[in-house]
């Protein structure tokens, strides 16, 4: 049976717009929502579903539709970096599914928000294609902001629709990209200033380790800042080795952690490997977890008599 993933975020926090859009997927067969997060700080709302390559789509249109109608980015104020209402849409294959497929599907929605929509849409990782549209921080340069000036560019010509600036919706930007861990690190200090110079030292384009993007957002009402960080290859930059990099930098500055949290599913190899760093556990894989083994075993036939 394939397996896709969908997380598609949307530029709002209001509860009853978020449950609006959620209702969408409960009217799709053979979908399922696996999590969702919102907050004010951000005003942002990111959702993760899975489903096959017809309910994904299906789906992910139907939310899409729905947040076009509810929300106005005119009246947007937040801190994660945006550029639509339907700001970004990445498809991610989980089981029995190619990276093409996914790129496939990112396509077919774009084309079609895009058409019934009135919303420029561009392509994002493995969907890209142009190199530097590869990268989503290239695509929200300026942000919903600038868009209208960004967008007439030669250069940033939407890859589905017209560079017509839709001041209501803004643009929209759709993909396909390997599972990625979403990790955020609350600091006891309200000082966003020295949040900011911590998240440079652990972005990759700012210096410092690779797969990693980092921000820092002030969270008011705890007065304090927040780490948000997105792990494109925890494989090749396991999560023990961020948070170390985050220990070091936050000691240079004399600020406790207070605490962290997943932004979204968590893969479980990224956890296991900070198992095994922390716990200093030899071995220790996927198939040596008892749920996993069981479910392995399952998959294969096994049963009791």
């Amino acid at each position: 049976m394939e397996i896709i993933e969908c997380v598609p975020n949307f530029s709002t926090a209001d509860p009853k717009v978020v449950e609006l859009i959620l209702s969408e997927l409960k009217k799709v067969k053979n979908a399922y929502l696996l999590d969702c997060t919102f907050d004010d700080y951000y005003n942002r709302l990111v959702v993760s579903f899975v489903g096959n390559r017809k309910s994904v789509v299906e789906v992910a249109l139907a939310m899409a539709f729905k947040a076009l109608e509810l929300i106005d980015m005119r009246n947007h104020k937040g801190q994660h970096p945006r550029i639509g209402a339907v700001d970004v849409v990445p498809f991610i294959p989980i089981r029995h599914v190619s990276m093409g497929t996914c790129v496939e599907l990112a396509k077919k929605f774009g084309k079609t928000l895009s058409e019934k929509g009135d919303v420029p849409v561009y392509l994002y990782g493995e969907a890209a294609v142009k190199p530097e549209r590869h990268d989503l921080d290239w695509i929200r340069e300026g942000e919903y902001e600038r868009l209208a000036e960004m967008m007439v560019r030669p250069e940033r010509k939407p890859d589905f629709g017209s560079a017509s600036f839709n001041p209501k919706a803004g643009a929209t930007v759709a993909g396909a990209r390997k599972v990625m861990t979403g990790f955020n690190v609350n600091l006891g200090s309200g000082d966003l200033k020295v949040a900011k110079k911590i998240a440079k030292a652990l972005h990759a384009k700012k210096g410092g380790l690779s797969n990693v993007k980092a921000m820092a957002a002030l969270i008011p009402e705890k007065n304090v800042t927040q780490i948000g960080m997105n792990i494109s290859d925890y494989e090749k930059t396991p999560l023990y080795r961020v948070f170390e990099l985050l220990k070091l930098e936050c000691a240079r500055y004399n600020l406790p952690i207070l605490g962290a949290e997943f932004c979204g599913m968590a893969p479980l190899k990224a956890i296991i490997d900070v198992a095994a760093y922390y716990l200093k556990i030899d071995n220790l894989t996927e198939d040596r977890v008892l749920e996993i083994a069981v479910q392995n075993m399952m998959g294969k036939g096994g049963a009791f008599e």
